[in-house]
């Protein structure tokens, strides 16, 4: 049985409170659904003296929708109220229905999602494995055994949340100690296993805004091995706005869980606009689409059936917008 490092856990009742107690513990450690936060403290991926609790905070739960179709999800709303709302685009609603299991979904959180950890086969595993095969970069080691000869981390981008966020354009709210401040979903991830998010240390997610979504269509399609629990090896999220004659006037796709940061895949998008979705274009898009996919064998299955997976799976989603 993996159990618990010895740790203070410390529940603060505003966001100003928490955002203090973060800056006065640079190490500590943030406790949303804490589904992904807890494993990683029982394989010492993380020991933190101090977790921060958030779930006593008021007003970062539910779903709001603007007078201007806008929707704005606080970053403690569980993944499943997302995944039975009717209010979302559809494609966020399904990513959240495919996250983990049904007990795992009552859990998690939105903004946990969003920025849960990179993940590796030489990272996710007990501290016994890590020390007996040599640690990694990305748990206090000077060399990545996956890409041995790479300075950088190559662990994979996980949440099914993010690349939907970045095909529907969505922001994302942040405070710390300087205030708050809003970016771009696109602008949160960076291509470092190690350093993957752009936010500061001491600054917590608060929100997600989705802009109006009027004449989009949109949807989500996930590859792993069982049909649940397990995370994503591939997730592809996929945007259009149609005319009224089926003209594709606007495109997004981006791919997760195949690199560091989810890849949005602008050529592919390009192939799409001004075009119908029948299948020639579809096809078209869907093998630009796979080219920038260079997978390692750093998760389950192996590299070339993911990124022979990558056509497949956008082919689908655009399928589904078709």
């Amino acid at each position: 049985m993996m159990r618990l490092p010895a740790f203070e856990l410390v529940e603060p009742s505003t966001i100003e409170e928490a955002v203090g107690l973060l800056a006065a513990h640079p190490s500590a450690q943030v406790l949303a659904g804490g589904t992904d936060l807890i494993p990683n403290m029982k394989r010492r991926q993380v020991c933190p003296a101090t977790v921060i609790g958030l779930g006593g905070i008021e007003g970062l739960r539910g779903i709001e929708t603007g007078t201007d179709g806008a929707v704005t999800i606080g970053a403690l709303t569980s993944v499943t109220d997302v995944a039975v709302s009717l209010d979302v685009p559809t494609a966020l609603a399904s990513a959240a229905a495919q996250v983990g299991s049904p007990q795992i979904r009552n859990v998690a959180t939105v903004g946990g999602n969003l920025c849960v950890d990179t993940r590796c086969n030489y990272i996710n595993q007990t501290e016994a494995w890590r020390l007996a095969s040599g640690l990694c970069l990305k748990a206090d080691g000077d060399v990545c055994w996956v890409a041995p000869k790479g300075e950088v981390c190559v662990a994979v981008s996980s949440s099914d949340l993010a690349p939907v966020a970045i095909a529907l354009d969505a922001e994302i709210d942040l405070v710390g100690p300087d205030g708050a401040r809003t970016l771009a979903a696109a602008d949160l991830y960076l291509s470092d296993g190690i350093k993957f998010l752009s936010k500061a240390p001491h600054e917590i997610l608060t929100a997600v805004r989705v802009p109006p979504r009027t004449g989009w269509r949109t949807s989500y399609h996930k590859l792993r091995r069982r049909g649940s629990i397990d995370f994503s090896i591939l997730g592809v999220a996929a945007a259009v706005r149609v005319s009224e004659d089926g003209i594709v006037e606007d495109a997004r796709i981006v791919l997760g869980a195949v690199a560091p940061a989810p890849i949005r895949v602008r050529q592919a998008e390009e192939v799409l606009v001004g075009n119908r979705l029948d299948a020639d274009v579809i096809g078209r898009a869907a093998e630009i689409a796979a080219r920038p996919v260079r997978p390692y064998d750093n998760v389950d299955l192996g590299s070339r059936y993911r990124k022979w997976m990558a056509a497949v799976y956008v082919t689908r989603a655009l399928q589904d917008l078709g």
